[in-house]
């Protein structure tokens, strides 16, 4: 029996000077078996994962596909969060933590051409993967891996709330409220925003159609080429007029089931974290969607929900948050 589904996981609080890393298990089946994709590091003389440190100002989710581009010439999309490693690295008696955050993640593009610090990858069975695997702490992502396979929940899709980032406040805009715009922090959020979206395949992004969420999804519209979407129903104008129309805005996301992202404001997410808290089995992860819709979201903050399935048959196995930096 699998264990129950990890629930709601933000990238971790490190402390200064704790080394920040992030990787991913690419997975494929063949004959109906999983594989998994590892890489020898000729420096350390080791198989392991797909992964590297963060650079400045850099996001979890857009350092895990950058690396795995880097070293492996693949292309790939994140799905369910694995967990984490947390070990101490350093040589001379010198050491500082380490913390790596990990997805499952599949091959979407990419002509395999390998970077310099990887001479071979190699696709193998879970077993043969266990047996190579160059360090223990390693396996603990193979083992959540592998249960997501048994259970039938590896094979998701993401469905990402955005609430919009930092505005001019209410009380220096003299203007139409729906017209109010994002402040120089608000620019700043939603261009980090960026790279979120992008890690996990976002292919549809409805909007609120008021300046703040529409300008806070842009970047990222602009970048892939994407339209906006505009939803009266994803607005705090329409919320009040009726408050369902934004859950049914929801549930067709879900019955469409692509990866899709809906940016809106406080008011309204409460109703729409509770409608996908009614999607899932499991209690821990219910909880904790329940718990998000009471507590809310920050300005900026993404929550990514991954989903198995879609319409009636659809399950959110996975949540995971991330707060503006």
């Amino acid at each position: 029996m699998s264990r129950a589904a990890p629930a709601l996981r933000t990238p971790p609080e490190v402390r200064p000077g704790t080394v920040r890393a992030a990787g991913a298990l690419l997975w494929r089946t063949h004959h109906g078996d999983l594989q998994v994709l590892l890489v020898h590091r000729p420096k350390y003389d080791d198989w392991s994962w797909p992964k590297g440190k963060l650079d400045e100002g850099e996001t979890w989710p857009g350092a895990a596909v950058r690396e795995v581009l880097e070293e492996t010439g693949l292309h790939c999309e994140l799905g369910v969060p694995l967990p984490q490693a947390v070990y101490d690295v350093g040589a001379g008696g010198t050491t500082r933590p380490k913390v790596v955050q990990y997805w499952a993640a599949r091959q979407v593009a990419g002509d395999g051409e390998l970077a310099n610090e990887v001479d071979e990858v190699a696709w193998l069975t879970v077993d043969e993967a266990r047996e190579r695997l160059h360090y223990r702490r390693d396996r603990e992502q193979l083992k959540a891996l592998a249960r997501s396979h048994r259970a039938g929940r590896i094979d998701t899709w993401p469905l990402v709330l955005v609430r919009h980032a930092r505005t001019v406040p209410r009380r220096r805009w003299r203007g139409d409220d729906a017209q109010r715009p994002l402040d120089d922090a608000g620019h700043d959020q939603a261009k980090r925003l960026v790279p979120v979206l992008q890690a996990f395949g976002v292919r549809r992004v409805l909007t609120s159609d008021a300046e703040r969420c529409a300008a806070t999804v842009a970047p990222f519209a602009q970048l892939t080429g994407q339209r906006l979407l505009g939803r009266h129903s994803l607005s705090e104008e329409g919320f009040d007029d009726d408050p369902s129309r934004a859950v049914r805005q929801l549930d067709k996301a879900v019955a469409r089931g692509e990866a899709a992202a809906l940016c809106t404001h406080r008011p309204l997410l409460p109703a729409l974290l509770r409608d996908l808290a009614k999607r899932t089995d499991d209690p821990l992860l219910r909880a904790a969607l329940r718990d998000s819709a009471s507590a809310g979201l920050l300005k900026g903050e993404v929550l990514v929900a991954h989903v198995s399935g879609r319409g009636d048959l659809a399950q959110v196995v996975a949540v995971e948050r991330h707060t503006p930096c």
